[in-house]
């Protein structure tokens, strides 16, 4: 049996107060979580491959041994 049919088979036979809460949780989780997006897609969605492109700088010696650190190596 497909989840939508047993989830209202479910429902059908609860009180009206018991109905309105499952609206409810049901509203929140939509809201926290999204409609059918996985977060996944979401997060490529915002945040793309390649968006950091030109914001992040490293200095041309970053691979070089630290003043500090030359006692240990």
């Amino acid at each position: 049996m497909p989840i939508d049919i047993e989830i209202f088979q479910t429902i059908v036979k609860m009180p009206e107060s018991l109905k309105t809460e499952i609206l409810h949780y049901a509203k929140y989780l939509l809201e926290k979580h999204g409609t059918s997006e996985s977060s996944q897609e979401k997060l490529e969605e915002i945040h793309g491959y390649g968006s950091w492109v030109g914001q992040i700088f490293m200095s041309d010696d970053f691979d070089q041994p630290l003043e500090d650190l030359k006692e240990y190596m």
